[in-house]
């Protein structure tokens, strides 16, 4: 079976069933119906992206939204939800995407070559801080998030010399990052409130550790996950002539469609964990539960590894040929067709509209650039502990 991707992060067409316990004693979950079943579920709660870290803080300081469960974490969402609605991003960020892309466009003509992973951050950046309400920063936002998110990031530590660099490295970058940019922000709204996030999160009373956690938690989710699905939009329009002009000659809905078939093709998170607090049953081939199948109890306390990049080739769900660039192509009975790229249940990605609508107004604008080509593919890196992907390297040249 010939493959559409461009991200290579195993054998795809691995056999096996789709619920599995490891040799490491990770559950495995490889089926789409499975994994939509583990993400909706009550009976777990949040394991990976950095939790080990947030759980050793103190009791006293209130986790960010990432990384909190159950009633708390859904009332929330439930707050929190009118700042990513389809219509606020459309009326509210679709003009902070124009202008940002267009800026950053200015530059590409300008300059008659760029690489695509610093103009998308550009874009990244200015969207999510009008989201959250990091609109004070002073300059130098850029470097600080670079710093912050380097291509290659060690592991702090005290008792090696390479440990006790990251350490005091992390901790730099917090202070510089809270120093810079949430502080200004915060000053400015503890006089007066705006209708963005970090406002509601003033009112909920947090400190000031508390909200630069949500802050930070919020650029990684916002900035650097969009950075990276643009790069690889753009790879795949670049290296295919048919697609490149059916995206061209679409509307906006049909641009769309496309972007969200290059996303269930290349998952920029490929592995969501979750952590059992019950016996879970998770249902296999399809099934939804007892009666309509056959289902695997994962004991309480097991940790589950929902394999997005597996789950989103499942023909069940996403139908025949799951490895082909198919935009609009027939899905099974509730199935997206972004698959579980932007996750499901209760932690599903907020701003997954966001996401998508600034990568196609800067993608619909960079395409339309008579005589653009790339010229320099990407370098590919994967953070395995997500299955993430950074693409770097990619140049784009006009005229």
């Amino acid at each position: 079976m010939t493959s559409a991707r461009k991200i290579h992060r195993g054998d795809p067409e691995r056999a096996g069933c789709p619920v599995g316990k490891g040799e490491d004693g990770v559950w495995r979950v490889s089926g789409y119906t499975a994994g939509r079943a583990v993400l909706r579920s009550a009976d777990t709660v949040q394991a990976g992206l950095g939790i080990e870290s947030v759980e050793k803080l103190p009791a006293r300081i209130r986790r960010p939204v990432l990384y909190r469960d159950g009633k708390e974490h859904r009332e929330h969402r439930r707050q929190t939800a009118r700042y990513f609605t389809p219509r606020r991003v459309d009326e509210r960020y679709r003009s902070v995407m124009i202008d940002v892309a267009e800026g950053q466009l200015a530059t590409l003509r300008a300059r008659g070559r760029a690489e695509l992973a610093d103009l998308s951050f550009h874009l990244a950046i200015e969207v999510a801080c009008a989201v959250i309400g990091l609109t004070d920063s002073k300059p130098g936002i850029k470097d600080r998030l670079e710093s912050f998110f380097p291509e290659k990031i060690g592991k702090p530590g005290l008792t090696s010399p390479h440990g006790l660099y990251w350490l005091v490295r992390h901790n730099a970058n917090w202070l510089r990052f809270y120093l810079a940019d949430v502080r200004p922000a915060v000053k400015r709204r503890r006089k007066r409130r705006r209708d963005d996030l970090l406002s509601h999160l003033i009112d909920e009373g947090c400190n000031a550790g508390e909200l630069l956690g949500e802050c930070l938690t919020f650029a990684a989710a916002g900035m650097i996950t969009t950075r990276e699905f643009v790069n690889v939009a753009a790879w795949h329009l670049f290296t295919d002539d048919a697609l490149a002009a059916r995206y061209r000659e679409a509307d906006e809905a049909g641009r769309i469609e496309i972007l969200h078939e290059i996303l269930r093709l290349e998952p920029v998170v490929a592995s969501l964990r979750r952590r059992t607090t019950a016996p879970l049953p998770v249902p296999v081939n399809g099934a939804d539960g007892p009666d309509g199948g056959d289902v695997v109890i994962v004991p309480e306390g097991e940790l589950i590894d929902v394999e997005v990049s597996l789950a989103n080739l499942d023909e069940a769900a996403v139908g025949a040929d799951p490895l082909a660039m198919c935009p609009g192509r027939p899905l099974g009975p509730g199935a997206p067709a972004m698959g579980l790229s932007f996750g499901d249940g209760a932690h599903k990605c907020p701003g997954s509209s966001i996401a998508i609508l600034e990568t196609d107004v800067f993608l619909s604008r960079l395409m339309a650039i008579p005589g653009v080509r790339m010229v320099a593919p990407p370098r590919v890196s994967i953070a395995e502990a997500i299955g993430g992907y950074e693409l770097r390297g990619l140049v784009v040249e006009t005229g």
